[in-house]
């Protein structure tokens, strides 16, 4: 993969010595707004307290492949969801963190492999602890849980701090106890992260709905901070997107489900918008994240009738907007595969579409012998190189730039 961008990097440089063209990602100063963190095997020995023993999060190797463990149980393979330039597809993954890229998981290779691609900036969510909500929700040792939580939120500082305005840090919280995340949520503001990673449907966990009130403390210090919420794709809801329908076989399935897990942020945009999340918190930001772009339109034009069709002004005098105002007041998408469809989504929407590549997985910009996947800059000189200049800044640039607080 590193071989085939450096050499696209010099093709594209003799072009521009030679005056033929200036690629995108030339012009502008692009900033990813979704990749992962492959945390590094060493994130949780290395600095929680001793007493957790083998509790605490690790790498063990069972025949030839890597997995995470928590105490006795395997939770995570980091193969699986590590897989940019790999030749193969899922269920197939690189076995150990040997195999895996090391830009994955160390931040010094991650700056050399976003200047090989030409992007500035990336906002980086986890892989591992973002899997582990459930898990970790109905663990016996919640002093232990809110440790591990804590750790990542610190190491994922330290990680950025190799450059604070090109790796743009995103919190998670321990959603199960709201005290804590009140508490969670200002010292991980205090320490520079940018962002809070917040599950679109929490009542899939057994908690509250996004528009509860029980929410608004958390609401109210994002909103006063300006950090936006992100709703990030692969929470509990979709376990049924995952599990069911395995007589299709195993690429099939996988295909499946990760395919229908692109809307699944619907739920969540509308649980904000029908349920006065969005009223009562106007200046409160919210990003659909590795979701897609394309049916934002229609889900909105969707939204707009029904709200008008079925009255709601009149029991809810207090909102002054229609879904797709409060949509294009607070809400973001993000788009990085999508061709046909996303052009009306950029037309409708200019000040809300954002771009990302979801590296390093299996449905990433990151090309592989058989991935149909495109590099970044191939990809966006095909789809957006058509658009007007100001629509390009505020898509490459400018939206995730104002709403990450990057410099």
């Amino acid at each position: 993969l590193l071989k085939r961008i450096d050499r696209d990097r010099l093709e594209t440089q003799k072009s521009i010595e030679q005056g033929v063209f200036m690629d995108l990602f030339q012009q502008y100063q692009v900033v990813d707004i979704d990749t992962h963190l492959t945390e590094p095997p060493s994130v949780w020995t290395e600095r929680m307290s001793s007493k957790w023993g083998t509790l605490t999060p690790h790498i063990k190797r069972i025949r030839d492949f890597d997995v995470w463990f928590i105490g006795d149980k395997g939770v995570l393979r980091p193969g699986g969801v590590s897989m940019a330039g790999f030749d193969g597809t899922m269920p197939d993954h690189p076995l150990t963190y040997e195999d895996i890229p090391k830009p994955t998981y160390d931040s010094s290779a991650r700056i050399e492999y976003m200047n090989d691609l030409g992007i500035y900036a990336q906002v980086i969510y986890p892989n591992l602890i973002s899997m582990l909500t459930q898990f970790l929700l109905e663990h016996e040792e919640q002093t232990f849980v809110l440790e591990c939580l804590q750790t990542y939120n610190d190491f994922l500082i330290d990680w950025c701090s190799i450059d604070k305005n090109r790796l743009i840090p995103v919190m998670t919280l321990p959603i199960w106890d709201l005290e804590a995340s009140i508490k969670e949520t200002n010292r991980c503001i205090q320490k520079g992260h940018k962002a809070i990673l917040f599950p679109s449907q929490p009542q899939g966990f057994g908690l509250p709905a996004l528009s509860h009130s029980h929410w608004d403390p958390i609401w109210k210090i994002a909103q006063e901070a300006g950090l936006p919420i992100s709703f990030h794709i692969g929470d509990q809801e979709d376990s049924e997107l995952r599990f069911d329908g395995s007589d299709m076989g195993t690429r099939t399935n996988f295909a499946r489900f990760s395919s229908l897990m692109f809307v699944e942020n619907s739920k969540g945009i509308a649980e904000i918008i029908f349920g006065g999340v969005c009223h009562r918190f106007p200046e409160l930001k919210f990003v659909s994240v590795e979701s897609g772009a394309g049916w934002i339109p229609w889900l909105l034009e969707a939204f707009d009738w029904q709200w008008l069709n079925s009255g709601v002004s009149k029991e809810h005098p207090e909102f002054k907007l229609l879904p797709s105002e409060y949509f294009e007041r607070q809400i973001y998408a993000s788009f990085w595969f999508e061709k046909k469809m996303l052009q009306s989504a950029i037309e409708k929407y200019p000040n809300n579409m954002m771009y990302e590549t979801d590296f390093p997985h299996a449905t990433s910009m990151s090309p592989g012998p058989q991935s149909t996947a495109q590099a970044p800059r191939d990809y966006a000189q095909e789809v957006l190189s058509g658009l007007k200049p100001d629509y390009l800044q505020k898509l490459l640039h400018d939206n995730a730039a104002k709403l990450y607080q990057i410099d």
